[in-house]
């Protein structure tokens, strides 16, 4: 089969590998989808923390099942596509339900070997079903899946204005389930297009430039001087996260979906004084996905929307670079297998 391999920061290579065969508890997906996210974007730049290479990324997958082990109600042939954290089952997080940030986690696509390939072998415990949906649909339930996680740490209440900080891919997503959850999202973001996105197909009402001059103005007007309940950061960008900290309300909590190599900085005075809740928000569970499948059948969100560029498996490694450039107007790329 072909796969395509980081071989190293801005390097990819085309190989050919043998097909993987059965083994006990293991399942075999006839890759279909491959959406691009930031975590392969920045293994490519160089810039991904706890990577190593040559690798083979992807995880926002989808695929038909086409051979599986000890995976009762799962059948040969139906769409699937499956949650990419696979965990020890051992350690203090998994015994204590958070087997998405199991203590030996092994990522698809970052830890170890992903999806950027024809047939891929993974966990049975790690299917989901694809219920009728598209491929596209279901490649895309990671994304959205690590913003309704990021959500549901914040427990986001009725009617509380919540400030998402990066209007990617997930930030997207995380706008979309702070909505589902009852929240009133305002998007802040550098990048005057994704903003206008936000307006147009989201419907997210208030959005900010982060780099105006006014932001915390702009802030209080829109929270009626309250300032956000809220504060998700889903950039990963160092002076974003320090910024977000002097957007929060009293009371307020902030939740780090993005991840970056460096050190946080803020004022424990000012932090203090808020009496404010610092969480950080590491992949998605089980109960993330489902919620985030049956939001898709139910329509309440539609991730396909935000597919900006499409190509053939072929074509990823001419193409990848060009998705770095904000100017090419990337917000999500899916690759196709034939």
């Amino acid at each position: 089969m072909k796969t395509l391999v980081c071989t190293r920061p801005g390097g990819f290579e085309y190989f050919t590998a043998e097909q993987p065969e059965l083994t006990p508890g293991q399942a075999i997906i006839k890759i279909k989808r491959i959406g691009i996210c930031g975590t392969d974007l920045h293994a490519f730049e160089g810039t991904q923390p706890y990577f190593e290479y040559p690798r083979i990324l992807g995880h926002e997958l989808s695929g038909e099942l086409i051979a599986v082990d000890n995976a009762a109600g799962f059948e040969t042939g139906e769409a699937v596509t499956f949650i990419p954290y696979f965990f020890c089952g051992r350690c203090i997080a998994c015994r204590n339900g958070k087997q998405n940030a199991c203590v030996n986690i092994k990522v698809c696509g970052v830890h170890q070997h992903g999806g950027m390939v024809e047939y891929l072998s993974v966990p049975s415990y790690s299917l989901i079903h694809g219920d009728g949906l598209s491929y596209d649909a279901l490649a895309l339930a990671e994304p959205l899946a690590i913003g309704a996680h990021g959500v549901r740490r914040a427990e986001v209440r009725k009617d509380e204005f919540v400030l998402v900080i990066g209007a990617g891919p997930i930030g997207l997503g995380t706008m979309e389930f702070v909505r589902i959850a009852g929240g009133k999202v305002i998007a802040l973001d550098i990048n005057n297009d994704r903003l206008r996105f936000c307006r147009e197909q989201l419907k997210v009402e208030h959005t900010i430039n982060a780099m105006d001059a006014d932001v915390v103005p702009q802030l209080k007007v829109i929270t009626n001087g309250d300032m956000p309940a809220v504060v998700i950061d889903a950039t990963g960008n160092l002076k974003a996260i320090n910024s977000g900290f002097q957007y929060m309300a009293h009371g307020a909590r902030y939740v780090l979906i993005g991840l970056q190599k460096g050190e946080i900085n803020f004022s424990h005075p000012e932090f203090h004084k808020r009496e404010a809740t610092l969480m950080s928000s590491r992949n998605a569970t089980r109960k993330d996905f489902e919620h985030v499948i049956a939001c898709m059948k139910e329509k309440k969100v539609d991730p396909t929307t935000y597919i900006t560029h499409r190509v053939f498996f072929d074509q990823v490694s001419h193409e990848f670079e060009r998705w770095l450039n904000p100017a090419n107007g990337v917000i999500k790329a899916m690759v196709e297998m034939y």
